[in-house]
């Protein structure tokens, strides 16, 4: 039967899991198989990380590295359900978006806090000039002036990112009420359609979002470097730009036609089928990537909050000790 005829085709709709499944040959099932073995490991791997340092970090720093260690394994198992389940490629999709943008902020929160804290930063770059010129505004912003570092400095490169995952969970959960009324559908880019100005809000919230980080490393990358804090950065970039910029090129591509249509799988699901399958794979290097990087500093991290404590301590006692005294007394 002809694409222009085929009802897959023309309908453009993903089909269901058990029609993915029933039409899938030897070497299908082997690739399933082993990109669900990838998904799998991929999250014994991040418990393994979560359980090392739920032990050995102490502080805020604990869950800032649990969530950014959970971000490559996540979008592993969105896209795994993805591939599985075609027709909740959207809903997968939103999620691991609305992940990343919890994992941009986390990041940009986790340079401040390697540096010491907030009262920390600012007695270290206080006296410096924040540069803004840095991507992905490198461009239009190379005329602005440099800034001077203080509080207010650092809420707003902090909402910069924040307002990103607000952003992202506030129109996901609007995108998934006007999908369940047939309102909302993300191969949609018709003006008149609300998935293209979701589109747009995303992109200019993303580049403002890419462009605090940036302004954040550029300040911190040498201070940090004993933390292996470009190795980090260079990761971070590479997960936004496999679920961001990755997904997107594909998406449309699928939309163009580029992804011929193939019974069960109309362009579109086509489009997004493949993207899911790369995603699983890369996001699994990335995930072993994380745990090379992150694991390796925890003990040796984990001294400053260590400290801390110890002094939360003994002021305690010191305080019981005067206490019992003056009752004595």
């Amino acid at each position: 039967m002809e694409n222009g005829t085929d009802t897959v085709c023309r309908t453009r709709i993903a089909p269901y899991a058990h029609v993915i499944i029933d039409n899938l040959d030897g070497t299908g099932l082997a690739l399933f198989s082993l990109l669900t073995a990838m998904t799998a490991i991929a999250l014994l791997i991040f418990l393994d990380e979560a359980y090392y340092m739920y032990k050995k970090v102490h502080g805020p720093r604990k869950t800032l590295m649990i969530w950014i260690n959970g971000s490559a394994p996540v979008i592993t198992i969105a896209a795994c359900v993805g591939m599985w389940i075609p027709r909740s490629s959207m809903i997968t999709d939103l999620t691991a978006s609305v992940f990343l943008a919890v994992f941009i902020h986390k990041f940009q929160l986790m340079m401040v806090r390697e540096c010491g804290g907030k009262n920390e930063f600012l007695r270290k770059f206080g006296n410096q000039k924040l540069q803004l010129s840095t991507g992905p505004c490198c461009c239009c912003c190379i005329c602005l002036p440099r800034k001077d570092i203080h509080s207010r400095t650092i809420f707003v490169l902090k909402l910069g990112t924040f307002q990103f995952a607000f952003l992202k969970i506030t129109l996901m959960f609007l995108a998934i009420v006007m999908w369940t009324d047939d309102i909302f559908n993300v191969f949609d880019l018709s003006p008149f359609g609300p998935a293209l100005w979701f589109n747009i809000i995303y992109g200019v919230s993303t580049v403002l979002a890419l462009w605090s980080v940036g302004i954040m490393f550029n300040l911190v990358r040498h201070t940090l470097s004993d933390t292996n804090i470009i190795p980090k950065f260079v990761t971070y970039q590479c997960v936004v730009i496999l679920t961001q910029l990755q997904t997107a090129i594909i998406n449309i591509l699928g939309n163009m036609g580029i992804f011929p249509c193939s019974p069960p799988l109309p362009g579109p699901a086509r489009a997004s089928y493949v993207n899911q399958q790369l995603l699983i794979m890369e996001m699994f290097m990335t995930t072993l990537l994380f745990r090379l990087l992150y694991r390796r500093k925890y003990e040796t991290l984990s001294n400053e909050d260590d400290t801390d404590n110890l002094q939360s301590n003994i002021l305690d006692v010191n305080g019981n000790a005067m206490e019992g005294k003056l009752q004595y007394a």
